[in-house]
């Protein structure tokens, strides 16, 4: 179950991974190297590592190193699967970390624990809140621990949002009234990014669909809602609840800020720079308003401050990166200067590897089309062949602006919304 992340020491061993978790603390050359070699381990799952990771989760050391080890070894045995240290892992609910505790239970989660004790603790510490209620929650719902529904009823109130959110939807999926759901509606706009996100993940948790049009204009980054999409959309419909498939995907890779329904507002004009700045910020909402108002803004202006921006820090900020080549592909009077190397930064973020880029490359063909940059030969097919593109949104996003003639080539695409997309062009060209 390892993730695009994890193996970022592709020159560390097992066999020395392993020796990390145990060496001595005074000979370390980091004090976090256990902590490292514990998340690296999820690179070589079988029984050795399973042993280790497992013998750290039982080990009485109490150092600052191992504390902070165990608790990544907690969750590496989770997502390698390992059920023989679901006991282990349920002992360590009785710790005084909180951190421990929180990926114990996440971690049980993952490896479907099904023994009655471990539940009866984790109810019992729903009632502490020094714990990470929301993970409790998100746990027993997910092991379908009916034994659950009173105590986390009784969050459904909880102060913090995400609490309150994660009971929601665990009540709902433990058999509560399907009602409940609608108070998910308001979290998708709250202030702050982070209650947007969480309500966004409730609903899926939940299996809200009916909650996909309020999903869809929440201020969060496009990638939040696209998953949401894809897990409550029902497999193989073209149209549900009003919404079309085709259009709904249309609308997330255009990921205009005007579909969007914005929690921010400006109390005075902004001027250019402030506005460039907010594209580096966290919260989604802020950068969005932002790109709306430099969308009217003199590109002649905009221009330098951008290029000093991007040589600066976002070509390397992922957030900020996918908010230039939104702002890219929105102006189309950049000055004619600026076109080569506009041109040359897309090409390059569609062509990049980078995992944090990926939003970029989609919004980067968008912003080729727009600005007419589409004329290098054979783009398209490159565009449109899994092969040479396996990142399905940028094929989607190549066949919202390929010549008509060229759909046919998507219409057996292995991904369903490629192919849907494919055969609407098709339709429409003859």
């Amino acid at each position: 179950m390892a993730g695009a992340f994890d193996n970022i020491h592709p020159g560390l061993s097992q066999c020395e991974a392993i020796r990390l978790l145990t060496a001595p603390i005074d000979e370390l050359e980091s004090q976090s190297d256990p902590y490292m070699a514990a998340a690296h381990l999820i690179n070589f799952p079988g029984d050795e590592t399973e042993s280790a990771l497992l013998a750290l989760v039982q080990s009485t050391d109490q150092s600052q190193p191992r504390r902070l080890a165990r608790r990544k070894a907690v969750e590496v045995l989770g997502r390698l699967g390992c059920v023989d240290a679901a006991s282990a892992i349920g002992d360590c609910l009785c710790s005084d970390d909180p951190y421990l505790v929180e990926n114990a239970a996440f971690a049980l989660q993952l490896l479907d624990c099904r023994i009655p004790e471990i539940h009866g603790r984790m109810i019992e510490l729903l009632q502490d809140p020094s714990q990470n209620q929301r993970v409790l929650v998100q746990s027993l719902a997910a092991l379908d621990v009916q034994d659950a529904l009173p105590a986390i009823q009784n969050l459904q109130d909880a102060e913090h949002s995400g609490v309150r959110g994660a009971a929601i939807s665990a009540a709902v999926r433990l058999g509560g009234p399907r009602d409940l759901l609608s108070a998910l509606g308001p979290l998708m706009l709250r202030p702050n990014q982070m209650d947007r996100q969480t309500a966004i993940q409730d609903a899926i948790n939940a299996g809200g669909q009916e909650l996909l049009p309020q999903i869809l204009r929440a201020p969060v980054s496009p990638v939040f809602r696209m998953r949401a999409v894809r897990a409550l959309w029902p497999d193989g419909a073209q149209d549900f609840n009003g919404l079309e498939l085709t259009d709904v995907v249309d609308a997330l890779l255009q990921d205009r800020p005007q579909s969007l329904e914005l929690v921010h507002a400006y109390d005075q004009e902004p001027t250019d720079a402030f506005l460039i700045q907010e594209f580096f910020g966290t919260d989604f909402s802020r950068s969005y308003l932002a790109l709306q108002s430099l969308q009217s803004r003199s590109a002649q202006e905009l221009w330098p401050l951008l290029k000093q921006r991007w040589d600066e820090e976002a070509h390397n900020d992922y957030g900020a990166h996918y908010f230039f080549v939104r702002l890219f592909g929105a102006i189309s009077s950049w000055p004619e200067a600026a076109q080569p190397l506009i041109r040359s930064l897309l090409e390059e973020a569609i062509n990049t590897r980078r995992p944090q880029f990926m939003k970029s490359k989609p919004a980067a063909v968008l912003a080729m089309g727009a600005l007419g940059m589409t004329d290098h030969p054979g783009c398209f097919e490159v565009w449109l062949s899994p092969d040479s593109t396996p990142f399905w949104e940028v094929r989607y996003a190549a066949l919202m602006i390929a010549p008509a003639g060229l759909a046919s080539q998507a219409l057996s695409d292995p991904e369903p919304y490629v192919a849907a997309k494919a055969q609407i062009a098709v339709a429409s060209a003859r």
